[in-house]
């Protein structure tokens, strides 16, 4: 039983996991939902573009969106000098900075989920609301939101899960600061390069697989449920 016993450590890289996995899903959730409606819907010079831009951190090395957030938004960064100038506001090194790489790194997870329910959506139904006086606002809120709840509920699980992995922008942005930006994997990484830390490792890697299994299994469940209650 002691092999599940967490250290102090560990329980504070586990609280700063979810603490930084729920802000990052929560910053991005407006955007990707806003960002979805617009690859699935519009049709604009440089749409394929801003496509690109958005599933970017897909395939760049972590590493690297890490450092151009650090050269973006690091204290003498081009707009993070402005914002400490100005606002006060740091992000290098930092929870709000791990948030933020967790952000950047699942949003094109959630982004991608909500598109995909978006284009399934029947555009009759929207039609037939607006045939009824509904107005656009009132028709997305009304009809299209609920109709893509599921693909927004997969988004923000997908998204969720990513942010708790999340290492090489987590760690080349605001470093592998105990009790401020140590997170799972940051936490488990130090583990590995300390002798005896093998125990605490595979502590944490079977914690991970766990938290990252309890969150797809709800995701399923919950977007069943929706699917049939909407079918009812």
């Amino acid at each position: 039983m002691d092999f599940f016993r967490l250290t102090a450590v560990e329980l504070e890289a586990l609280r700063l996991s979810l603490w930084v996995s729920a802000w990052a899903v929560a910053a991005g959730l407006p955007f990707g939902i806003l960002t979805a409606w617009v690859l699935a819907r519009l049709s604009f010079p440089g749409k394929s573009l801003l496509d690109g831009l958005v599933h970017l951190p897909l395939v760049l090395p972590p590493v690297v969106t890490g450092y151009v957030l650090l050269l973006i938004l690091g204290r003498n960064g081009i707009i993070g000098a402005l914002l400490y100038q100005y606002l006060g506001v740091v992000f290098a090194f930092n929870w709000k900075g791990a948030a933020l790489a967790a952000a950047v790194m699942s949003f094109p997870l959630l982004v991608r989920a909500v598109r995909l329910s978006l284009e399934g959506v029947d555009r009759g139904l929207e039609a037939a609301a607006r045939t009824l006086g509904a107005g656009p606002v009132r028709v997305f809120f009304t009809v299209t939101l609920p109709l893509v709840v599921p693909g927004i509920i997969a988004g923000i699980i997908l998204a969720f899960a990513r942010s708790l992995g999340e290492f090489g922008a987590t760690i080349t942005f605001v470093s592998n600061i105990r009790g401020k930006t140590q997170t799972l994997p940051l936490a488990l990484y130090t583990l590995t390069q300390i002798p005896g830390g093998e125990t605490g490792a595979m502590r944490l890697c079977v914690l991970s697989v766990l938290i990252s299994m309890a969150a797809l299994v709800c995701s399923e469940i919950l977007a069943r449920r929706f699917a049939a209650r909407m079918k009812g």
